[in-house]
């Protein structure tokens, strides 16, 4: 499966194409017979911790003395090899010189053993540097005899020569090939067997797909969060990979827990519910929307493999059916994944954040998705917060003839329009989040990703 097929209509995150994962293996098919994958993500908790070392290792362990740079005269750092600690590894002495200051042209200094000092270069006849490649001995050592010099004292430029060299009739390196099935050598090719992938029941709460063989690599872990999800979809199921744009409202969620602990939160267009999850992991309640049946069951089957995490906090995810071109919450109980009355009451009284990850490729989505923010914060009692993570993305288009991103400058303008708006109801203030975050994912933060503040209040 990593050799995957691109159409016209493919879409892959460069999350999936930069990071593979280290088990590259299909878990299962999906209802829309899509192939699915279990991915690791470790949490770097210790994150800030990872600050360059001021501190210089003890004497004694070999490793390289951290100390100030020598200068020579004039302020100039020496180039010299650099000095090691106790241990007996290489020392970084400086240069012998001579009597005026001149650097001692004499031959290579050799170690106890008769091996050659590497610290000081061969120099030919003038005090200059041989630069001629190094001559090597029978089993590939490196000749430290004097250069060959030809007729004239000039150096010989002819290549190395090595002894016993097996060479054919017109003096190519022959090289002895393994013939077809011969073992003589004790390697054998691993045998390749077929995986046979079953149709998944489409059960969303029978786990996380994979049977538990009880190995501590797959014992559920504080840091490691499993995410189910597919690879090069068409673009109306690109909610069903991971984007860029998560882990970078991931990473700020993680930053200030003193803002989400204990809150309620609402994430639009959750996809594999990544965000919610971790979301989940400082506030007390999230309600993880998005549409379509088969990926709200991927998004729960990811709440479930990673229900140890919300546990611990004692916190709550529910993913919920939100549609954006939709003017009301879905309360029909005959519908997966449907709201109830006493449910949607809750996000009114209670909800004061809400979130975003990546979700604007389409104007139409984005105009939709819009309207929704107003919607709802319109009828929220407590003023809100929203969180927006986006990545400028730039594609060449044959109708300007030029690199543009048309769909993140639509997203820029609808912020604008946010900003602007004056109904006499609603007041919202928009600004980008330009701090620092601490990265606690490992993934390409490219200087693409933005993410950006709105305010919301009633008038």
């Amino acid at each position: 499966m990593d050799n995957v097929t691109f159409r016209m209509d493919t879409v892959l995150s460069d999350v999936h194409l930069l990071l593979p994962n280290a088990r590259h293996l299909m878990a299962r098919l999906n209802a829309a017979s899509q192939p699915v994958f279990v991915s690791k993500f470790k949490i770097l908790w210790d994150v800030e911790e990872k600050e360059p070392a001021c501190t210089v290792p003890c004497p004694g362990g070999g490793e390289e003395d951290a100390s100030a740079h020598r200068l020579c005269e004039g302020g100039e750092e020496d180039a010299c090899a650099p000095r090691l600690c106790e241990g007996g590894e290489e020392g970084a002495s400086p240069p012998r010189l001579c009597e005026g200051g001149e650097e001692d042209a004499s031959p290579p200094r050799l170690c106890e053993g008769g091996e050659k000092d590497a610290r000081a270069p061969r120099l030919c006849e003038g005090g200059e540097e041989d630069a001629s490649p190094p001559r090597l001995c029978e089993g590939g050592e490196e000749d430290a005899s004097p250069p060959r010099l030809c007729e004239g004292d000039e150096e010989d430029a002819s290549p190395p020569r090595l002894s016993h060299t097996p060479l054919d009739d017109d003096g190519d390196l022959d090289v002895a090939r393994r013939r077809p099935g011969d073992a003589s050598s004790g390697w054998r090719r691993e045998r390749v067997c077929p995986l046979i992938l079953t149709q998944a029941s489409g059960d969303a709460e029978d786990g996380c797909g994979e049977e538990d063989d009880g190995n501590e690599e797959d014992a559920p872990r504080q840091d490691i969060i499993r995410i189910e999800h597919t690879m090069a979809t068409p673009l109306e199921d690109v909610g069903k990979q991971i984007w860029r744009g998560a882990f970078l409202l991931a990473d700020f969620i993680l930053s200030r827990p003193a803002e989400f602990a204990g809150a309620t939160v609402l994430e639009l267009g959750a996809g594999t519910g990544f965000t919610s999850v971790v979301m989940a992991t400082q506030a007390k309640t999230v309600y993880c929307t998005d549409v379509g049946q088969d990926l709200l069951n991927m998004c729960q089957r990811n709440i479930t493999i990673n229900q140890h995490l919300t546990e611990a906090k004692a916190s709550e995810v529910r993913v919920r059916q939100l549609d954006w071109m939709g003017n009301d919450f879905c309360t029909d109980a005959e519908e997966a994944f449907a709201w109830t009355e006493e449910e949607v009451a809750h996000l009114h009284d209670e909800t004061s954040l809400i979130i975003a990850a990546d979700v604007c490729y389409d104007d139409e989505l984005t105009d939709a998705l819009f309207r929704t923010l107003y919607r709802i914060t319109s009828n929220l009692r407590k003023p809100s917060t929203l969180y927006l993570s986006i990545e400028k993305r730039l594609n060449f288009t044959l109708r300007h003839m030029e690199v543009t991103c048309e769909a993140y400058d639509h997203f820029r303008h609808c912020l604008q329009e946010l900003g602007d708006m004056e109904d006499g109801r609603m007041q919202y203030r928009v600004e980008r989040v330009l701090g620092p975050v601490p990265q606690f994912f490992q993934y390409e933060r490219v200087e693409q990703l933005e993410l950006w503040r709105v305010t919301a209040n009633q008038k």
